[in-house]
């Protein structure tokens, strides 16, 4: 199930410690298909290699037309641009929504699952927080 945020359409997803990917990730849905990816210098592309945004070193999710939409902290607490909080991601991988309901886990291999352990993607070498907002809180719009 992915939880879809108002006024907020970005897919993009966020590390502990604000370190960007030495290389581009891919991320794929359940079928192996590529889904979007976040580049080494922060520029988060969708499935058909098209620029969606970026990620900030400092946290901050910038959307297409240069606006801040998000951001994250070290902790994995994510907040949407209102600075309301969406979700944690725990250092584990688990995934919660606003409310602290258990909504999924990213497996230490990549393999994302929802809350009903069902397999919905693969984040492989992705930072834990980056999936999570990908495939949970669907920041970008796919």
């Amino acid at each position: 199930m992915l939880f879809m945020i108002r006024d907020v359409f970005i897919f993009i997803a966020l590390t502990f410690v604000f370190q960007l990917p030495v290389d581009a990730q891919t991320l794929r849905d359940k079928s192996n298909m590529k889904i979007g990816e976040v580049e080494a210098d922060g520029t988060v592309r969708n499935g058909n290699n098209m620029i969606i945004g970026r990620i900030n070193n400092d946290g901050t999710i910038i959307d297409m037309r240069n606006m801040t939409i998000g951001k994250f902290d070290k902790n994995g607490t994510i907040r949407n641009s209102y600075n309301m909080i969406v979700g944690k991601v725990q250092s584990d991988g688990t995934v919660r929504d606003k409310s602290y309901m258990y909504v999924g886990k990213i497996d230490s291999d990549g393999t994302v699952r929802n809350g009903n352990g069902m397999i919905i993607g693969y984040a492989k070498g992705v930072p834990k927080t980056y999936a999570a907002v990908f495939y949970f809180f669907d920041f970008f719009r796919r």
